[in-house]
């Protein structure tokens, strides 16, 4: 293998120029200064090796790895890695020997898999088809392989019936479009006696009716008898483009069948997203047409109810009320409440909550806002009972509930009894320790398939002792994305909540008349402390800065300025993020809710929500915003404040004053309630 390597590897991943910010320690931190040198060329002191790693995988992925210049990392326990970015980088070419050799030396660990993910397809691509087979592995494949594998078979003599079978269950399994790789099984299948069956066809038509899929029902519709196909392009027509042919009235003259109500029932959906008014008009022809059942009614009704009141649109109220109510789901009952809300109808609103089912009403939001009705409706006892049923959940509403009966914050913190011996075995594991080690030279990609196969060997103390480790090493999202499977996890702040930069976020904020509480928090939310952070829209670092913002505040600041690469300084990020958000505050009033969601939405959703709801009070203002996303954003960030509050000073500003921007109110404290043992936020 090692002669190889000298003439191997590919081009240089995203980050490859940032590879080594991500390795800093919980308690290590760079300064303002530094950001000249903020590029991959530096590891902690005491890293040599590993920078030597990180070194030779990017020559090997250059193409110019010098086995002789790395013969001391033979031994490595990621040398598999080094070997594995040579290997893929030529796989198109690569002698069959050689990638069959890796993958015997590494058949189901993680490297492995990700040989296997790269020299299938290019084993697809060659034709090789005998070699295929020999390295095939059917677990998580997806599709486009799962059909070069029917073709290895094809080629090779074993299209037997259980081919056909495996096909035939492959083109069944759902209205998506099939990748290129699939035309020559389907080809070979419809020349099959039963291989395709009009039968078989109309079962994937349907599938693609039910996706709303136009192109896969003209594709299906192509192999039809003539008998079948004229109407099945005419369904397909109405479901590509259902609003010109509702208005030309096409489908009145449909057979009044279950597949034609379907068809009509999916394109008048798809056209209420974008036209309601539309949807609605086309409705009643076609259900008289068609002999639409009641249910067929409701699938309409809800839609063109959802998209109108999903903007606030006229007819909003009048839309929802015509839904049956067994068309209503929990979805659409949080609408019927955010409708009511914004038209600060609080009797609507507290009836849309009890219509309800008991689960969904019995959730802390739900119960919150009940309370808050009931209030405004008269009702002060039934209001003080929902908050206190509502303040025992550690989440925005409990938090918003305690504030309304002046009860002290629910946390209920659990940390298990620290074990070094348990904690070092774990750190020892070898694909763990490769995991961590991959993390800290930027390799993520390859670290969570490392991480993935630890843990599937750990039991739940284990994992928990394997996102310490991968925390005390700096990886502090996996105390998002590695808890939460048993319930009592969902009590691991300290893990889940991790904390570091915390001088950096204390000065910052301080110096721009800020919560530190509120700056963690958003750290949080946008990037769990991760310094190499970089999003699809090019934002970067911890506060998730996009470069012309970071130019632009570098300059306004006198901060040091040497490319978007800047924003992967840890302390530069913070004072530019803490800057900004300054900016931003001051522009919506001083109101930490407008700007959290100005943040994550832009200035222009903003101002329509404004617009469209002068003056109502924050808890309202923030449920009824249009987008889920920018909704649920500013009630989880406002949640982290609080619990930032917590980690960085054991008292919490209340977040009604939070919300108004008031700093300087009185703090609270938290206790665990009474026989409440979990929660989570």
């Amino acid at each position: 293998m090692t002669p190889r390597l000298s003439r191997t590897l590919a081009c240089m991943p995203v980050f490859a120029a940032l590879a080594l910010l991500a390795c800093a320690t919980a308690t290590a931190s760079t300064t303002a200064s530094a950001t000249a040198s903020t590029t991959a060329s530096a590891l902690p002191a005491g890293d040599a090796r590993l920078a030597q790693v990180r070194d030779a995988i990017d020559a090997a992925e250059r193409g110019d790895f010098d086995a002789a210049r790395y013969a001391s990392l033979a031994g490595d326990p990621l040398y598999p890695w080094i070997e594995y970015a040579a290997l893929r980088r030529d796989a198109d070419t690569l002698p069959l020997a050689e990638g069959q050799a890796f993958l015997a030396k590494h058949p189901s660990d993680a490297v492995g898999a990700a040989f296997r993910a790269v020299w299938l397809p290019a084993l697809s691509r060659r034709e090789e088809w005998q070699a295929f087979r020999a390295a095939w592995m059917p677990a998580g494949q997806p599709v486009a392989m799962r059909c070069a594998e029917l073709n290895a078979r094809l080629a090779t003599g074993a299209d037997d019936a259980q081919w056909v079978a495996d096909a035939q269950a492959l083109w069944r399994a759902s209205g998506d479009a099939l990748p290129s790789t699939c035309d020559p099984v389907y080809a070979a299948l419809s020349a099959c006696d039963g291989g395709l069956t009009p039968a078989l066809r109309w079962e994937r038509f349907d599938k693609a009716v039910a996706a709303g899929n136009a192109a896969v029902m003209r594709e299906v519709a192509g192999g039809l008898p003539d008998a079948d196909r004229a109407l099945a392009l005419r369904y397909a027509a109405f479901v590509g483009k259902p609003g010109a042919t509702a208005a030309r009235g096409d489908a009145s003259s449909w057979p009044a069948t279950e597949r034609s109500r379907a068809v009509a029932v999916q394109a008048l959906s798809l056209l209420a997203k974008s036209d309601p008014d539309a949807a609605e008009g086309a409705l009643p022809a076609l259900a008289k047409a068609l002999a639409f059942t009641p249910a067929d009614n409701g699938r309409v009704l809800y839609q063109v109810a959802l998209w109108t009141v999903a903007s606030y649109l006229p007819k909003s109220q009048q839309r929802l009320a015509a839904v049956p109510a067994a068309a209503y789901d929990e979805r659409l009952h949080e609408w019927q409440v955010r409708e009511a809300l914004s038209r600060s109808d609080w009797p609507a609103a507290l009836a849309a909550i009890r219509a309800m089912p008991a689960s969904q009403r019995a959730d802390a939001r739900w119960t919150y806002f009940e309370g808050r009705l009931l209030a405004l409706t008269g009702d002060a006892a039934g209001a003080r009972a929902a908050w206190q049923r509502a303040a025992r959940d550690p989440v925005f509403h409990g938090f918003l509930a305690a504030d309304r009966i002046g009860a002290p914050y629910a946390l209920c913190p659990w940390l298990p009894p620290g074990d070094a011996a348990a904690k070092a075995a774990v750190a020892a594991d070898p694909a763990l320790a490769r995991a961590v080690r991959l993390y800290r030279i930027d390799r993520k990609d390859w670290a969570e398939r490392e991480w993935k196969d630890a843990l599937a060997r750990f039991d739940d103390a284990q994992r928990r002792l394997a996102v310490e480790v991968a925390q005390d090493n700096g990886w502090f999202d996996r105390g998002v994305f590695g808890l939460g499977r048993a319930p009592d996890e969902q009590r691991l702040y300290a893990l889940r909540f991790p904390l570091h930069h915390d001088a950096t976020i204390r000065r910052e904020a301080a110096r721009n008349d800020l919560d530190p509480s509120w700056v963690a928090a958003e750290i949080r939310a946008e990037s769990v402390f991760d310094t190499d952070a970089r999003s699809a829209a090019n934002a970067r670092g911890l506060m998730q800065v996009v470069p012309a913002t970071g130019a632009a505040e570098a300059k306004r600041l006198g901060l040091p300025w040497h490319g978007a690469e800047t924003l992967y300084d840890a302390d530069t990020n913070i004072a530019i993020g803490t800057a900004y958000l300054r900016k931003v505050l001051d522009r919506y009033g001083g109101k930490p809710y407008f700007a959290i969601a100005g943040y994550n939405a832009g200035p222009t959703p903003l101002q329509r929500w404004q617009s469209q709801r002068p003056g109502m009070d924050p808890d309202f203002w923030i449920e009824t915003i249009s987008y889920k996303e920018t909704r649920d954003y500013v009630a989880r960030v406002l949640a982290f404040s609080t619990i930032y509050d917590w980690r960085l000073d054991g008292k919490a500003l209340p977040l009604d004053a939070r919300m108004a921007g008031v700093l300087d109110a009185p703090r609270k404290s938290f206790a665990c309630p009474a026989g409440k043992g979990d929660g989570g936020s």
